[in-house]
């Protein structure tokens, strides 16, 4: 099977999607508990496995149908230690179940073999506190310490990549990026915001990309942006600044609700997948290399596959 950490297929710009919103799917649409809201657990139980499975099904026919590429996300957003301490896994348990899902998805990536689609083994990272507060704040060298341990299972694997997802303050960011480069491994960091456009931390999104870019010699490939909704981001985009460049990929929540609002809901608000789909092809009109195209909370298949039909 081929491996990309060398040249990340996705940078020349070829249409790549990614999943949806694997937790909300998993608790709101299968009923499947996930305590700290973690779907890394399911990765240790043949059923759990199965469960994932069949999520990424309609993800990887919707890829094939258009002829897209595809990142295959492992479910470890929430497998760090602290996440890990709460659920009851040490260190060492931790390292089993990320080697576990960058297996489960490289398994993926063999039933699914197709020379003319690129499939991407993405390992992810999630921050170290909540993904929609500003919490457990670390200074960049700190972050790097507390990353490392993951980055370097990932390394170690069949892993192409990582990505750090839903990071709320650009500490972490950089943090995260300095420990893949002592890695040698490709990364991504994708930022979420609030309803002002902003990182809960306060910090404007191209300000963050700039620091993370000046602190880190422009490591990370690429930049993302992730559960939030474009409403919130669109008037952003509108600056015209040279970041902008650096943003390749987007995975949007469905609902238009702040991240408070989607904390306190009992029920999963689905929003108008048709909708999304057109914000998406703005989107690309705003940012040139924008060309991973996902989902986030409140998302799954049929959001997707509206987003294709819209852009591709």
């Amino acid at each position: 099977m081929p491996r990309f950490r060398d040249a990340l297929p996705q940078l020349t710009g070829r249409p790549f999607l990614t999943d949806g919103g694997l937790e909300t799917t998993l608790v709101f649409l299968k009923g499947i508990d996930l305590p700290c809201f973690a779907a890394f657990p399911l990765i240790c139980a043949e059923e759990g496995r199965a469960t994932l499975t069949q999520f990424f099904e309609p993800y990887l026919e919707l890829a094939k149908r258009h002829r897209a590429g595809m990142l295959l996300d492992t479910p470890t957003w929430r497998a760090n230690h602290d996440w890990g301490a709460k659920l009851g896994y040490d260190a060492e348990a931790l390292a089993e179940v990320n080697r576990a899902a960058i297996d489960f998805v490289e398994t993926l990536r063999r039933h699914h073999a197709d020379a003319d689609i690129p499939l991407v083994l993405n390992g992810v990272i999630g921050p170290r506190g909540d993904g929609y507060a500003a919490e457990a704040a670390m200074t960049a060298e700190q972050a790097a310490a507390y990353h490392r341990s993951q980055i370097e299972v990932f390394r170690d694997s069949e892993a192409d990549m990582v990505s750090a997802v839903t990071l709320t303050f650009v500490e972490e960011a950089i943090g995260i990026a300095l420990a893949a480069r002592d890695a040698k491994m490709p990364a991504v960091i994708s930022f979420t915001v609030g309803t002002d456009g902003r990182l809960p931390s306060g910090q404007s999104l191209g300000s963050a990309i700039e620091a993370a870019d000046a602190a880190t010699g422009a490591y990370p490939a690429y930049y993302m942006i992730n559960c939030a909704h474009p409403l919130h981001f669109e008037p952003v985009l509108a600056e015209g600044a040279g970041w902008l460049a650096r943003i390749r990929g987007i995975r949007a929540n469905a609902s238009t609700k702040s991240h408070a609002e989607l904390d306190a809901a009992s029920d999963l608000d689905i929003g108008d997948p048709q909708d999304l789909g057109r914000r998406y092809a703005a989107l690309r009109g705003r940012l040139p290399n924008l060309n991973v195209l996902g989902g986030c909370c409140g998302t799954d298949h049929r959001h997707i596959e509206a987003i294709c039909e819209a852009c591709l």
